[in-house]
């Protein structure tokens, strides 16, 4: 099964993403097609690179191996990059492709965007979150310091292959990571603008069995729905000034739950999670949502298997990160809050407001 879709920036500016359960023979005939003629680097992550690199047929010269971990996301992991594609010689008509999970597809966007004033890349995600998430939709970007994704740049790929069968060796809790982001969706789909109802939420609702157990179809069809939305918000925001930020529910908590614990307690979409869970109560509490769709929402939630935070963290030193978050602006702290069934809203508290929200 294969579905196209197409994001469509502007007159000028488009590509296709392609969803597809086909064999790693097609994914290397395509990939050798879209990069005729051209020199390539090969960003890959290490656990891609150990399970599959008998399937995928890259030379060794022309491959770099990231190890895994947002950690990973560094200044250091970009220069090395960069070096490596200067002592292959790529220039302005060559192209980077980055084989991986979010790590991987984010710092090669970013030194694509940065080598010679930008070189073409191609995403080639292998797990569920940056199926639905990370690899569409042009945001490039390291992490620095204590602050996530904040040395980056806006800058679209040139084509983007999804092919599920990497889904097949993720583990459980990788699997269920990928699906927090999957999750967020189905909060916010009203709000996307897209042509017609997609009905994610309750498409979740039923369809949980079959989803995890990996069945193809099915997840070929979860995916395209999740980047229809995400297709829909790219094209009317291509640089989060405004509707863009909705994308953003359940992140503000995320980022500074991710950032506290230094990126080694929870995984990116557990971390959305918690941070859904939290601005669920909150909206519920003052009243942004009523108690019938508070509870739908816990419910499709708790479906998946994820519970609520049950670790406390210093309330001051989260506050703190969410100031340093990249959304946040005028000494206020920007939140994607529920309002209603699939639709969210944005607003800005003061660091004293926030403290409030514990």
């Amino acid at each position: 099964m294969r579905q196209t879709l197409k994001v469509q920036i502007s007159d000028k500016k488009s590509y296709d993403i392609e969803i597809s359960d086909s064999g790693f023979d097609k994914l290397n005939r395509q990939i050798s097609e879209m990069t005729e003629g051209q020199r390539r680097l090969v960003i890959i992550s290490k656990k891609v690179y150990d399970l599959y690199r008998c399937d995928l047929r890259f030379s060794e010269e022309e491959i770099f191996i990231l190890k895994d971990g947002e950690k990973e996301k560094n200044i250091k992991n970009y220069l090395k990059i960069m070096k490596r594609a200067i002592e292959l010689g790529l220039t302005r008509s060559d192209v980077l492709i980055a084989i991986g999970g979010g790590v991987v597809g984010d710092i090669t966007g970013f030194v694509a965007s940065t080598y010679m004033r930008g070189i073409d890349f191609i995403q080639v995600p292998t797990t569920l979150l940056s199926a639905v998430d990370s690899s569409v939709g042009g945001k490039t970007a390291i992490d620095f310091q204590e602050a996530k994704n904040i040395v980056g740049s806006f800058y679209q790929p040139k084509a983007v292959f999804i092919n599920i069968n990497f889904l097949k060796t993720l583990d459980k809790r990788q699997f269920l990571s990928g699906m927090g982001e999957v999750l967020k969706y189905a909060f916010i789909e009203d709000n996307c603008n897209y042509k017609h109802s997609l009905f994610l939420f309750e498409f979740l609702t039923l369809g949980c069995e079959k989803i995890m157990q990996r069945e193809p179809i099915t997840i070929i069809r979860m995916i395209e729905y999740c980047l229809n939305l995400k297709i829909s918000v790219v094209n009317q925001d291509e640089k989060e000034c405004g509707l863009r930020k909705i994308l953003n529910f359940g992140h503000t908590f995320a980022h500074a739950l991710e950032t506290i614990t230094k990126y080694k307690k929870y995984t990116h979409g557990e971390a959305v999670v918690y941070g859904m869970y939290f601005i669920l109560e909150w909206a519920h509490k003052k009243e942004y949502i009523n108690y019938s769709y508070y509870r739908l929402s816990i419910e499709l939630l708790y479906k998946y298997g994820f519970k609520p935070l049950k670790n406390k963290y210093p309330v001051e030193k989260l506050i703190e990160i969410m100031k340093k978050d990249k959304k946040a602006s005028a000494d206020k702290i920007t939140f994607i809050v529920p309002c209603a069934k699939k639709q969210v809203k944005e607003i800005k508290l003061t660091a004293c407001e926030a403290e409030g929200m514990f």
